[in-house]
């Protein structure tokens, strides 16, 4: 392994439960639509106007008017800019400094919001990283596996050379459909094991991103 990428909401950062609590009022606001956490989790990854398409269709309404979906996504970035107070998990921060092999985040969050969560929650800024992608850089989001495509070739890098560090399905699947070997980090999620069965090997679910210290270290090199 010559290479890392991070997804950066809910794996190096405690970020999703604000990301959820802005899609809850967003939806509610906008549409008077009720949204449960897991839900949101299992959208994590997606663009946003596609989560608000994809959970229409899981809640099996329309038909609607398609400015609907941008005045949701509209909302939703409003209120979480407004409640931009998030920490880094445990181990974050020395994982990324200490790994000695190319780094890349990839993530469904706009650029603003990428750049300003590695300056205030880690503490840096996009320069510990080779290659930021994000959600302003791609047409489709996650599952669709072209933003992981586009991280390898920018770390000059061959799919079976880079290694993913997800915590979500969707993220999970992408890596599959890119032939990029995954680990998941669970952290605080209400995500389990079971949500990941038919995706990834359990033996790769770590608890934390802290334990993936050990496990990335051990198959980085130079």
């Amino acid at each position: 392994m010559k290479g890392v990428i991070f997804d950066l909401d809910g794996v190096l950062v405690d970020s999703m439960p604000m990301h959820y609590e802005a899609w809850k009022i967003a939806f509610s606001e906008v549409a008077n639509i009720k949204v449960d956490e897991r839900t949101i989790y299992l959208l994590e990854g997606m663009r946003g106007i596609e989560l608000v398409r994809n959970l229409f269709e899981l809640k099996r309404i329309g038909p609607f008017d398609e400015s609907i979906l941008t005045q949701i996504t509209k909302r939703k970035d409003e209120y979480f800019r407004k409640i931009f107070s998030f920490k880094p998990f445990e181990g974050a921060k020395e994982l990324v400094t200490n790994l000695r092999c190319r780094k890349a985040v990839v993530s469904g969050s706009a650029k603003k919001d990428v750049e300003r969560i590695l300056s205030q929650a880690l503490g840096f800024g996009k320069e510990q990283f080779d290659v930021v992608i994000t959600a302003d850089e791609v047409t489709k989001g996650k599952p669709d596996p072209s933003s992981l495509f586009s991280a390898v070739e920018k770390l000059q890098l061959n799919t079976t050379e880079a290694l993913v560090v997800e915590n979500a399905p969707l993220g999970v699947e992408a890596a599959n459909r890119a032939g990029i070997p995954c680990i998941v980090v669970l952290n605080n999620t209400p995500l389990n094991t079971t949500d990941f069965k038919s995706l990834i090997p359990e033996e790769r679910i770590l608890k934390r991103t802290e334990s993936a210290f050990n496990f990335l270290q051990k198959w980085s090199t130079e």
